[in-house]
């Protein structure tokens, strides 16, 4: 099928997706393989915030500043790392994986699934409505049989403080298309979006201050924030943790940017970035139309079905449901869903029981994330704190990786932290932590035994291959036995 266009027409398909991002082309497969038709409805570009402004570019520009730290690890290999990272190829490198910021190739993937592509700002219009309204005043109107999908994703929140306007700080999407590499950046945040992108511009050559009022990555195990900011120090980052903005100036607007903080300091920078939260896209498509707050989240139940609305028609994916804010998860909730629409159209039982065909049940309990920081953070499923607080009774085993043979190989004098939390009623895993060089490549093995609630006894059947660094797995497990007895 081809890109629509339209003044004042009317159409009538099976399924409306607002929203052409990963997560919106995920539930368009689906709900078209299970023979409906679709309308995708995308208001910038088809790929969506991760192609162009987040994962994507983000892990682009991270690579080569890794595989050089990487490098830097092991002798013989670290004599031949001279000079300084060429910026110019990391920002062209970018480039050719958000294809210069051209979302032909997607749009014509998205109508290569047998869906239509409609361009303009996409909003409900009332119960199975959408009406679609171009750049140039003209308008369609939608009309969903069985669903409406919203998958519009989030966008950045900044804070309130005075002179925000005047400083005209940069978000993700600047942290992430900027061809220049400023001399002084300050980032203020110490999430997954801070850390990353203080590693990035370090590493490219700028003089990177990381302000967090709390610990980074608040969210993991506590050991994962202090060996990332032991790293960041490491490489030249000044980390400020405890610390708050007060205030923003920037009289001259292409001068300095002075950063206020409230312990009366201030940093003065080329830059300032603000990765301080996300908030739902959703303030302008059409919420109140059908008995909803515009700009709110929206609450679904495991199907990924919009509580709160009559009917089984409106579903929400990705960053709208607040369940994780993820890509990788929003993709499983728009295969969950396109599934679950499928069978509701043919009017079929759903499968909706935890981990069943039609259930989300890895939103609560096996949820893999990474951080591209050096060293890297990963984890899956619920940390120690998290696990005691939902009422499991649990043992930790935590273990350095120099436990493993096969990270020593990987680099010398490896320096890395291992934790498992174990449900000991269960006698299976809750959550998995890993913080080293590489470790993103073992988090698929953790998140399977989440996932798998796979029994420790039998787990210890599944051999890491020697010597490579997954053999802290043999290490963690051997741990638990002695603990246990």
């Amino acid at each position: 099928m081809s890109e629509a266009h339209g003044t004042s027409e009317e159409t009538t398909y099976d399924v409306v997706v607002l929203g052409a991002g990963p997560v919106g082309q995920n539930v368009t497969a689906r709900a078209v393989a299970a023979g409906l038709t679709v309308a995708v409805v995308e208001r910038e570009l088809v790929g969506g915030e991760c192609s162009y402004w987040a994962c994507v570019p983000s892990k682009a520009l991270l690579r080569p500043v890794i595989a050089v730290a990487d490098a830097r690890r092991v002798d013989g290999a670290r004599q031949a790392v001279d000079g300084r990272i060429d910026a110019q190829g990391v920002f062209a490198r970018r480039n050719r994986y958000v294809t210069d910021w051209d979302d032909t190739g997607q749009a014509e993937a998205v109508k290569s699934v047998g869906a239509d592509l409609f361009r303009g700002q996409g909003r409900l219009d009332g119960p199975r409505r959408v009406t679609v309204t171009r750049d140039d005043g003209a308008r369609h109107a939608l009309t969903a049989r069985h669903a409406v999908a919203v998958a519009t994703g989030s966008r950045p929140v900044l804070p309130d403080i005075p002179g925000m306007d005047e400083a005209r700080p940069w978000t993700n999407r600047q942290g992430t298309d900027s061809s220049t590499v400023p001399g002084r950046l300050v980032i203020v945040g110490g999430g997954g979006v801070g850390v990353e992108m203080a590693t990035l511009w370090q590493g490219l050559g700028s003089q990177v201050t990381l302000v967090a009022r709390r610990r980074l990555l608040p969210r993991m195990e506590p050991f994962a924030g202090e060996l990332v900011a032991r790293g960041l120090g490491e490489a030249g980052v000044e980390v400020r943790i405890g610390a708050q903005p007060t205030a923003l100036r920037r009289p001259d607007p292409d001068g300095p940017v002075t950063l206020t903080l409230d312990d009366g300091s201030e940093v003065e920078a080329d830059e300032i970035m603000f990765a301080t939260g996300r908030a739902p896209a959703t303030d302008d498509i059409g919420l109140d139309t059908v008995g909803l707050t515009p700009g709110s989240w929206l609450d679904v139940d495991t199907t990924c079905l919009v509580r709160g609305v009559d009917g089984t028609w409106l579903y929400a994916l990705g960053d709208v449901n607040h369940r994780a804010l993820l890509t990788h998860q929003g993709k499983y909730q728009g295969r969950t869903a396109g599934d679950a629409i499928g069978v509701r159209a043919a009017g079929r039982p759903l499968d909706d029981g935890p981990w069943g065909d039609h259930a989300t049940t890895a939103d609560q309990h096996a949820v893999p994330q990474v951080f591209f920081t050096d060293p890297e953070a990963a984890a899956v499923g619920l940390s120690a704190e998290q696990a005691a607080a939902a009422g499991h009774r649990i043992q930790t085993v935590d273990l350095d990786f120099n436990a493993a043979k096969g990270a020593n190989l990987y680099a010398d004098g490896y320096q890395g932290h291992a934790r498992m939390v174990v449900d000991l009623d269960r006698d299976v895993l809750l959550g998995v932590t890993f913080v080293g060089p590489g470790v993103s490549e073992l988090l698929h093995s953790a998140t399977v035994a989440v996932a798998g609630e796979v029994p420790l006894k039998r787990l210890r059947h599944a051999i890491a291959c020697f010597p490579t660094v997954s053999e802290i797995w043999l290490f963690l497990l051997a741990a638990y036995e002695r603990e246990r007895d």
